[in-house]
């Protein structure tokens, strides 16, 4: 790779990181979810620059993002390191994939295998990372309590994840796999600064 090619991979890493920050300012609660559960939009940058650039950028741009949000975070950070860790399980399964078939299909299938391996690992890096750090700002009871207040039968953290959390998340990523569709391939030539929009492989 020439100098000018990594210096362009940095500086569109840079501008996505920074669409991907907006974006997570931008999170919202949603109905039939525990309050400190939002729903955010900024996986789709990471998605796009894993797409472009691999996997290393996708997981840079999840990176960079939570940690600007650190800034500003309401959860100890425990909410930072959960949105990195689903958004490193969705955008590196996905590159790496699209690098073996880089067209449109690619795009498509990289990003539902990466937004259902987000689902399920998601169930395991919250049970076993995210959940333990966030007990020592909330007790797991007061935890399920926000479970079991929309749904009585929630009796576990395992039922809480499964029922509610991994639903959630494989919906979100099923929102950034559409747009990714449909502005991915159009976009690719101006991101890597080629703007031959014709090219059926980019």
């Amino acid at each position: 790779m020439s100098s000018t090619s990594r210096i362009r991979k940095l500086t569109v890493t840079a501008m996505l990181s920074a669409v991907a920050t907006v974006l997570m300012f931008l999170s919202f609660n949603v109905p039939l979810m525990p309050s400190f559960i939002k729903l955010d939009f900024s996986e789709l940058p990471a998605l796009i620059a894993s797409f472009a650039f691999g996997p290393l950028s996708g997981a840079a741009v999840c990176l960079v993002k939570n940690l600007v949000n650190l800034l500003r975070t309401s959860t100890g950070g425990v909410g930072e390191l959960s949105n990195f860790l689903l958004g490193v399980c969705f955008v590196v399964p996905a590159g790496l994939i699209y690098r073996f078939r880089r067209n449109r299909i690619g795009t498509l299938i990289g990003s539902i295998i990466g937004a259902l391996a987000m689902a399920v690992l998601g169930v395991f890096t919250n049970y076993y990372i995210v959940y333990p750090v966030y007990t020592a700002f909330l007790p797991m009871e007061a935890i399920l309590g926000m479970y079991q207040a929309i749904n009585p039968n929630v009796q576990t953290l395992w039922d809480a994840l499964i029922w509610f959390n991994m639903p959630f998340t494989l919906v979100k990523g099923l929102c950034s796999v559409v747009m990714a569709f449909i502005i991915y391939k159009p976009l690719s030539p101006y991101l890597k600064g080629t703007r031959k929009v014709g090219r059926s492989k980019s």
